[in-house]
C-alpha cells in the first residue's frame, strides 16, 4: 500500500481511521436528508394548494425547518467529536478539497435556512397575533428582538430574509444536486464508492 493510502488509514497516533460513518451520523445524516426533502416539496406547492391547505403547510415547512436545525447542529457536533471516514486515497486533490468545501456549504445552508426563515417569520406583522407551534404538539418563539422592532423595519426585514430565505434555498438545490450527482459519479463511472461509508 502507498504511503498515501496509509495516511488516510490511520491518524498521527496510529489509530486506524474509520472506513464507514458511525451509526448515529448515518442516521442523522439521512433524517435530514428526508426532511430537507419534504421541506422543498412543501415551499415549492405553498402557492399551488388550495387556500384552506395553505395554513397547515406553511406551519408544516416551519416545524421541520426548526427541527433541521436542531439536528444539524446536533451533527456538527457529533462531527467535531467522531472523525469520518477518510475519502480513498486516489481522488485527486482537487476533489478532496472540493468534496470539503461542498460539506461545509451544505452545513453552512443547513443552518442558514432554518435561521432566515425563523427571522423572516418573526419579522411577520401577525405574529403577535398567530402563535408558532412546533408540529401544532407545542408552543415554539419567535425571535423576540425582531417582534419587538418598529413596524415599518420590521416589513423590511420581513421581506429582506424571506428574500435571503428564497435564494439560500435556490442555493440548496444546487448543492444538493451536485452532492448527489458527485456521488453518483464515485459510485457508477470512478467505481469508488462513497455511498458505503453512509449506508448502515
Amino acid at each position: 500500500m502507498s504511503t498515501q493510502a496509509n495516511s488516510q488509514l490511520s491518524d498521527a497516533t496510529g489509530t486506524p481511521a474509520p472506513s464507514r460513518y458511525t451509526r448515529t451520523a448515518m442516521a442523522l445524516h439521512w433524517i435530514i436528508a428526508v426532511l430537507i426533502i419534504c421541506n422543498v416539496a412543501l415551499g415549492l406547492s405553498a402557492d399551488s394548494i388550495p387556500d384552506d391547505w395553505v395554513r397547515l403547510v406553511i406551519d408544516t415547512h416551519k416545524s421541520i425547518g426548526i427541527t433541521v436545525l436542531g439536528l444539524a447542529l446536533l451533527r456538527i457536533l457529533w462531527r467535531f467529536s467522531h472523525r469520518p471516514p477518510p475519502l480513498p486515497a486516489e481522488f485527486p486533490s482537487w476533489e478532496r478539497v472540493a468534496a470539503h468545501i461542498a460539506h461545509f456549504l451544505l452545513y453552512l445552508l443547513m443552518i442558514g435556512l432554518p435561521l432566515s426563515g425563523w427571522l423572516h417569520d418573526s419579522a411577520w406583522k401577525d405574529a403577535a397575533t398567530h402563535p408558532m407551534r412546533l408540529f401544532n404538539l407545542m408552543p415554539w418563539p419567535r425571535i423576540g428582538y425582531v417582534m419587538s422592532l418598529e413596524p415599518t423595519l420590521k416589513e423590511s426585514l420581513h421581506n429582506g430574509f424571506g428574500a435571503l430565505h428564497t435564494w439560500l434555498g435556490y442555493a440548496l438545490y444546487a448543492l444538493l444536486a451536485m452532492h448527489v450527482g458527485g456521488a453518483l459519479k464515485h459510485q457508477w463511472i470512478d467505481r469508488k464508492s462513497v455511498l458505503k461509508r453512509m449506508i448502515p
